[in-house]
């Protein structure tokens, strides 16, 4: 039984644009219209790939699971699908109220002030099990960022590496999916992570637990970072299926359409 998020306790609400979808308004007898019509206008928005624009673009005749799909995800708590990047940021005072300390248990942790939402934390740990029974250790390195942990972190990267350099390894304060509470950084943090035994496993694995890699290697253009092969976001199960049935596996385009599509309801 795969844990579920819901963040009553939040300090804050995401974004009405970002939480208000009107999905159960749609009219039985004008559902395929409807649909068709705000799919249409939701693809041009989110400036997808044609390929991912021709898979779920068919209409409901041709491809009714997508939008029963993209409905069970909308109901999930909307802090696992909200869009945090360069363009979208969290409020300075937003703070999960479920955040619990993670010590490890079938994993290892780098250091003793880890956090994570608790909904994350069950996931890691029954995804970390799954790891050790094939013989790999996974290693938590960073988790939740407050904002005001961002704002030191993002000052130091530019006095080291110069602004320009900073914005493809940090994200501005506000603008770091860690704020969420649903990030791990795993091993090392460094691009070496991704052929040791831990990154082969996690990126084979790690969506069957809920787990997306949110910085693939060759997306720098969408994403707006560069590869980051040991940094996943916890979506749940529903959503990491969603992204990887019909967005690629590309956590940012199946994010990026669900904003549009909250946005336009």
């Amino acid at each position: 039984m795969f844990p579920s998020c819901i963040n009553r306790n939040s300090t804050q609400k995401i974004d009405a644009q970002q939480t208000s979808p009107a999905a159960n308004a749609v009219n039985d007898n004008n559902v395929e219209t409807d649909f068709s019509a705000s799919l249409a206008e939701v693809l041009s928005s989110s400036q997808l790939p044609a390929r991912i624009g021709q898979r779920i673009g068919s209409g409901i005749a041709e491809n009714p699971a997508f939008l029963l799909d993209l409905f069970t995800v909308l109901q999930e708590d909307p802090y696992l699908w909200v869009l945090v990047d360069k363009e979208r940021a969290l409020g300075e005072d937003y703070e999960p109220g479920d955040l619990v300390d993670i010590k490890g248990g079938s994993y290892r942790v780098s250091r003793q002030d880890l956090r994570l939402r608790r909904c994350a934390a069950e996931s890691l740990e029954e995804m970390a099990a799954a790891a050790a029974r094939d013989g790999i250790i996974l290693t938590a390195s960073s988790s939740y960022r407050s904002y005001a942990y961002q704002v030191d972190l993002y000052a130091r990267n530019v006095r080291e590496l110069g602004r320009e350099a900073a914005d493809r390894e940090s994200a501005r304060p506000g603008h770091s999916q860690h704020q969420l509470g649903l990030i791990v950084d795993f091993g090392s943090i460094s691009d070496a992570f991704a052929q040791t035994a831990e990154g082969v496993w996690i990126a084979a694995n790690a969506s069957r637990f809920g787990w997306s890699l949110s910085y693939p290697d060759g997306y720098e253009e969408i994403t707006g970072y560069r590869w980051e092969s040991w940094h996943y976001r916890y979506v749940g199960v529903e959503l990491a299926q969603f992204i990887d049935n019909y967005f690629d596996g590309i956590q940012q385009y199946a994010l990026r359409f669900i904003y549009e599509w909250v946005k336009r309801s």
